[in-house]
C-alpha cells in the first residue's frame, strides 16, 4: 500500500493506495454497521424511500411522467447528501457510542456551512441533469403528450425507445460520474475535520484518481445496489441506502490517513 499527500490550509492529508478488493470490505463492515443499530437503519432508509414514493406520486398526478426516470437516477446523485446521518452512524459506532438522529442533527452542526454548500452543489447536479433528460425526451418525443401506458410504450418499445435509452443512460453515466468523483469522500470527510467543501472535493477527486480502478469497482457497486432499490419501488432503499452509506464511511476510513 503507498499513499499520497496533500496540503490543505492547515494540516497534510494523505491519501492511501487499496487493493481491489477494498469495495467488498466496506460492504462488509457496512452490513455489520446495519447490523449494530437495525432500527436506526431501518427507520433512515424508510424515510428516503417514503419521500421516493411521495415524488413519484406527485409526478404521476401531474402526468410528469417523463420525470420518472430523472427523479430515479437523482435518488443516486443525491446519495451522499442523503446518507450525512449514516456517516456519523457509522462514526459513533467505531467509537462505541450510541446512535440516535439527535447525534446525527449535532454531529452536522460542526461543518454545518461547508456541508451545506457540498448539498447545494449536488443539488445543481440533480437540476442539470433534470434540464438535460428533459431535452432529451423532448428530442424524441416531442409531439407526443401520452399517459402513463403510452409513456412507458413509447419509451421502451417504439423505434425511438433505443437510441433514447442510449443518449440517455450515456448523458446520466458522464454526470455521475462527475459527481461520484467530487462527493465520494468528500461529505465524509467533512463530517469528520473542519476543512472546507473545496478542499474535500480536490482529496476525493485524488483518492479516485490514486485508485482507479477499484473506485470504478465501487461506482458500479453503488449503481447497482442503488438500482436495485429503485427497481424494487422503492423499498430496497430501506435496506440498501443505510448499507452503501455506512460502506461509503469506511471507504473513507480506508483511502485517508486518520488526522494525527
Amino acid at each position: 500500500m503507498s499513499d499520497s499527500e496533500h496540503s490543505g490550509a492547515s494540516k497534510k492529508i494523505v491519501i492511501r493506495k487499496v487493493d481491489m478488493d477494498a469495495p467488498w470490505r466496506w460492504l462488509i463492515a457496512g452490513w455489520h454497521d446495519f447490523l449494530a443499530a437495525p432500527l436506526f437503519s431501518l427507520v433512515y432508509g424508510s424515510v428516503f424511500a417514503l419521500v421516493g414514493y411521495g415524488l413519484t406520486w406527485g409526478l404521476l398526478e401531474e402526468s410528469l411522467f417523463h420525470f420518472l426516470l430523472p427523479l430515479a437516477s437523482g435518488f443516486m446523485l443525491l446519495g451522499p447528501l442523503f446518507a450525512v446521518g449514516l456517516y456519523n452512524a457509522s462514526h459513533r459506532l467505531e467509537q462505541g457510542e450510541p446512535v440516535s438522529f439527535g447525534h446525527c442533527w449535532l454531529a452536522c452542526r460542526r461543518n454545518l456551512s461547508q456541508i451545506a454548500l457540498m448539498g447545494l452543489a449536488l443539488m445543481l447536479f440533480m437540476l442539470i441533469w433534470v434540464r438535460v433528460a428533459t431535452l432529451i425526451y423532448a428530442l424524441f418525443f416531442s409531439e407526443r403528450t401520452p399517459g402513463l401506458d403510452g409513456f412507458l410504450l413509447d419509451t421502451l418499445l417504439s423505434a425511438e425507445s433505443l437510441p433514447f435509452l442510449i443518449v440517455g443512460t450515456l448523458s446520466g453515466a458522464v454526470l455521475a460520474i462527475g459527481v461520484f468523483a467530487v462527493s465520494v469522500i468528500s461529505i465524509p470527510m467533512l463530517m469528520d475535520r473542519d476543512i472546507d467543501a473545496l478542499q474535500a472535493i480536490i482529496t476525493s477527486i485524488q483518492a479516485v484518481q490514486m485508485n482507479f480502478k477499484t473506485m470504478w469497482g465501487w461506482a458500479c457497486l453503488i449503481g447497482l445496489f442503488t438500482g436495485a432499490g429503485l427497481v424494487l419501488f422503492y423499498v430496497g432503499l430501506v435496506i440498501t441506502l443505510p448499507l452503501i452509506g455506512y460502506a461509503s464511511w469506511h471507504a473513507y476510513r480506508d483511502l485517508v490517513e486518520p488526522e494525527s
